[in-house]
């Protein structure tokens, strides 16, 4: 950014200019594509309107929501990534008078200075950085949300919320290792009226816990499924976070080692752009503390899958399972 900045301060005047000129001669089809991502974002708000789902949409590095309020109770988020990048959804419940204002001046630079010291091998001066997050951040709650998703990809998860206020966050990384969540950051107000729902029907059930990592029955037939996961044991692991589970479709030969080192962000490369060949991230249901469920639906074809959470050395704790869909 500092770089940047000189170079817009040392050439103001000619930059001006520029964007006259790129402002008054933007094509037709520029024009077209901006109408078109409004009547999208239109459709997407009278969608989650009339059915109960609360669909987001991402067409960069942005998420655009139908509201800034949800009902209390099990809410189903439908997250459409129209994007050219990998993305996930986490919603952070906040402590009563902290909200988005207080995540971008607080929590977000702590996190951002100590990742880019660990991408520069100092991992002490790393640790001091972290130690800058504020006294409160101990009070946010991670009540789930969308697991990790490919480019391309819709998915769609349900969640059960309390009310207060929410930071709903994407915290994968660009490819100069800076996270969305410095843009990608939406504050979201769930109230006291509920929403009535009932959670959905499961047709498998994943049961994940700190000490049995995550298990399952792998007889798993394709088709469109539900999966109910059960937290068990939590616990925050080396990286500040505690587990999740993500479903991810695995190309034949695609090399697993890299997928396990790629989910944890905590590793220089890791969550970072681009993504690891032979994979594509389906969803899932990000954490959430110990005794609370969530659900995730997804379309199943034959081939194989892994189930993985984003935590460090994730096999070794029996959180990365693989299965075959006939």
């Amino acid at each position: 950014m500092s770089i940047q900045k000189l170079k817009i301060f040392r050439f103001f005047f000619v930059a001006l200019m520029g964007l006259s000129l790129v402002a008054g001669c933007k094509s037709d089809k520029d024009k077209d594509e901006d109408k078109e991502m409004e009547e999208t974002a239109k459709a997407d708000k009278k969608s989650s309107a009339n059915s109960g789902v609360f669909t987001i949409t991402t067409r960069s590095m942005e998420f655009t929501i139908p509201s800034d309020t949800l009902p209390s109770g099990w809410n189903t988020i439908r997250y459409k990534n129209n994007s050219n990048e990998v993305h996930l959804i986490l919603f952070d419940k906040y402590p009563e008078g902290k909200g988005i204002e207080d995540a971008h001046k607080e929590v977000i630079p702590p996190f951002q200075e100590g990742m880019d010291l660990i991408n520069e091998g100092k991992m002490e001066e790393a640790q001091q950085a972290f130690g800058k997050l504020p006294e409160w951040f101990q009070e946010v709650e991670f009540t789930g949300g969308v697991g990790l998703l490919s480019p391309g990809t819709e998915a769609q998860s349900t969640i059960k919320l309390e009310p207060g206020t929410y930071i709903i966050e994407c915290y994968v990384k660009m490819a100069d290792g800076t996270f969305h969540s410095l843009q990608m950051t939406e504050q979201v107000q769930v109230t006291e009226t509920d929403s009535g729902m009932e959670p959905p029907e499961a047709d498998y059930v994943i049961d994940i816990d700190a000490t049995n990592g995550i298990q399952f029955d792998k007889n798993i037939s394709a088709g469109k499924k539900t999966f109910q996961v059960n937290y068990g044991e939590q616990k925050v692991h080396e990286h500040y976070l505690q587990h999740d589970v993500n479903i991810v479709w695995v190309d034949e030969g695609a090399n697993m080692a890299k997928l396990e080192k790629w989910v944890n962000w905590s590793d220089p490369k890791g969550l970072q752009t681009p993504a690891p060949e032979g994979f594509r991230f389906l969803g899932g249901v990000q954490e959430m503390k110990a005794g609370d469920k969530g659900f995730f639906t997804v379309d199943l074809k034959p081939g194989k899958y892994a189930l993985i959470s984003e935590v460090p050395e994730s096999q070794g704790k029996g959180m990365l399972q693989t299965f075959e869909v006939k």
